[in-house]
């Protein structure tokens, strides 16, 4: 009141503030010193212009429900200018208190009440329309929204009255009552009940839900798969799934990003692992990363037949033989105006400026507002503001806006429409048959760690259900339990005749975590565990190459299902015959004699072949 009657000194006599405090003892210092600063401005204000603020403070036995209501129907405006508040509902009573004055009698009983002026920090300020929303921060529009109460035409008044009491109305106790007994009601047993996990400590806890079914990654399983499969497709992120993670380490992303330090390069171990994996002609190994091509290339290019994916596949290298050199690329999207870039960061710098701990990171693909560093409560409020703010500005060019929340690392980002790690993984799936000469997709293991790879698990997974969905409908069979809710639904059809009907597919995510992936690794150590133990499958299928072992017998058929480099080649003139001892397995030649293939002829001569203790096929590892 005090901005408002030096503005407009013609109300001094005319207006007065009541202001109710509740006594608050157990604060201690805090409520002493907050009383006597009140008590001060009241008595200055009343000094200068007398009787114009009335100060109560009373106990909270003292100001029920019943007293608020005599007091708030007393009253012609309500003003809230909380900064932060819980449940506050001193504006819905004020609304009920006056809803009379939407009648024939409360227009002509000659006041203008039942205005609500609100914070738009209130908690009820987004549900209250008809409210004047101010930022309690500023008093130059407190004052002003003051005068605008006083001031305002009787329509404009009872318009905002109706928008309020219409809610008010509407949205009652008794309803919401009803809604919850309705819900309940509804409920049903979920026979596939979830998993649920603590993580965190502090403010920092929460509640992980996952599906009942969602386990490790069971090597063998993909082992198996692995080895009787003729056409492979691995999918790998880079940081935090091969190698570790740059982005735990707050401060390390940060000097990562200004580049003040180096980011963590791949072991010896890890590239002959993935040579070893790549020189395996069955086999397409391509690493989907969110970094620049020049990251990747300076750490992946000396890799023979490895494929690369930059910035979440907007950059896409097919394997080559060729190593070391450039490499080439394509994009996943065509090239497009890019004047989008410099507006976007201009806006960006305005919101860096005012948030401390913010700061932009551009890519060659898209540019990202940071706040992970900020203040969580404010540069979560800032970021949503920065998002509409870019959307309302963009809304011309073909671009995606996306917000990550703090749990995701805190940014906001844009980047060209139709860019992310599913669909790269599409686009590899349809150009397989193309480029590499492959037959139909059998075999497929995807792995990531972060949110940026969901996109990625979503659409593999779903691959592999249709593929799943065609062979149970080929062969008959129950119908598969429905796809978890944390799974995108897209739509990946047009993959349909690129892939098997045995597709055996694998997803796993890094860590336990609610995710798109339908099983999980511990860690990074894990992954390179798994990787490995599919290097030894190829090895030991090269070491014993040309001889067979009890486990092959078993699966010897009129077709081979072992395929390999080694693999048998059948046709009508020339089959294995089963025999009842090992030292008689041959094929007739063209000629109809027997000609002796590179079978052991005993125990002893087959073991002599292995540099190491065999085990079981299914446990080799």
């Amino acid at each position: 009141p005090l901005e408002l009657l030096q503005r407009c000194p013609e109300w001094a006599g005319k207006i007065v503030v009541v202001q109710v405090g509740i006594s608050a003892f157990e604060r201690g210092d805090d409520y002493t010193k907050t009383r006597n600063e009140i008590i001060s401005m009241v008595t200055n204000i009343n000094n200068r212009w007398p009787g114009t603020v009335q100060f109560q403070e009373c106990a909270e036995s003292e100001m029920r429900l019943q007293q608020r209501m005599a007091l708030l129907r007393a009253a012609d405006v309500v003003m809230v200018t909380t900064i932060r508040d819980g449940l506050n509902l001193i504006p819905l009573e004020f609304t009920i208190a006056h809803l009379d004055a939407l009648t024939e009698q409360g227009r002509n009983d000659g006041r203008k009440r039942g205005l609500c002026i609100l914070s738009e920090f209130s908690s009820c300020t987004r549900v209250m329309r008809g409210a004047l929303h101010v930022n309690p921060w500023k008093i130059s529009e407190i004052a002003t929204a003051f005068y605008q109460a006083l001031t305002m035409s009787e329509d404009e008044r009872m318009r905002r009255i109706s928008i309020a009491s219409e809610f008010v109305t509407r949205v009652t106790t008794q309803r919401w009552a009803l809604a919850v007994m309705l819900d309940l009601k509804g409920v049903q047993k979920n026979e596939d009940a979830g998993k649920y996990a603590g993580a965190g400590l502090g403010l920092g806890f929460r509640l992980l839900g996952m599906d009942s079914k969602f386990n490790s990654l069971d090597a063998n399983s993909v082992a198996r798969a692995y080895r009787s499969a003729k056409s492979r497709l691995i999918l790998l992120d880079y940081g935090g799934t091969i190698l570790a993670n740059d982005n735990l380490d707050q401060l390390q992303r940060f000097q990562f990003v200004k580049k003040s330090r180096p980011p963590s390069v791949p072991t010896e171990g890890l590239i002959s692992t993935l040579k070893e994996l790549c020189s395996d002609h069955r086999n397409i190994v391509f690493v989907v990363s969110g970094k620049e091509r020049h990251s990747l290339t300076k750490t992946l290019c000396h890799i023979p037949n490895l494929g690369l994916a930059a910035e979440h596949g907007m950059f896409v290298s097919w394997p080559t033989p060729k190593v070391g050199g450039k490499r080439r690329w394509e994009t996943l999207v065509p090239d497009q105006d890019r004047s989008w870039r410099s507006i976007a960061t201009m806006i960006m710098e305005v919101y860096t400026s005012r948030t401390h701990g913010s700061y932009i990171e551009e890519t060659e693909m898209k540019v990202l507002w940071q706040y992970r560093d900020a203040d969580p409560e404010f540069g979560y409020l800032q970021s949503r503001e920065l998002e509409d703010h870019l959307s309302n500005v963009l809304r011309g060019f073909s671009v995606d806006i996306l917000h990550g929340g703090v749990e995701e690392g805190g940014y906001v980002e844009v980047r060209p429409k139709g860019v992310n790690k599913g669909v790269v993984s599409m686009h590899i799936i349809k150009n397989m048959e193309k480029i590499f000469n492959k037959g139909k997709l059998e075999f497929a293991l995807v792995i990531g760690d972060d949110h940026c790879d969901e996109p990625m698990l979503s659409v593999i997974r779903q691959v592999g259900r249709r593929a799943s969905e065609a062979h149970i409908a080929k062969k008959g069979g129950q119908p598969l339990a429905p796809l978890p809710a944390t799974i995108a639904q897209v739509d990946v059809s047009s993959c349909d005749e690129y892939i098997s009907s045995n597709l055996k597919c694998f997803t796993s995510t890094v860590g336990k975590k609610p995710t798109a992936a339908a099983n999980y690794v511990n860690d990074v150590e894990d992954v390179h565990e798994l990787l490995e133990s599919l290097v030894k499958v190829t090895t030991r299928e090269t070491v014993h190459s040309g001889f067979y072992s009890v486990v092959d017998l078993k699966t010897m058929d009129d077709t081979p299902t072992s395929p390999g480099p080694e693999a048998v080649k059948f046709d009508a003139q020339t089959s294995w015959q089963r025999s009842l001892s090992m030292c008689q397995l041959h094929t007739p030649d063209m000629s109809g004699e027997p000609t002796d293939a590179r079978v052991s002829n005993n125990l002893d001569d087959f073991l002599g072949t292995m540099e190491e203790d065999g085990e079981d096929d299914d446990n080799f590892f």
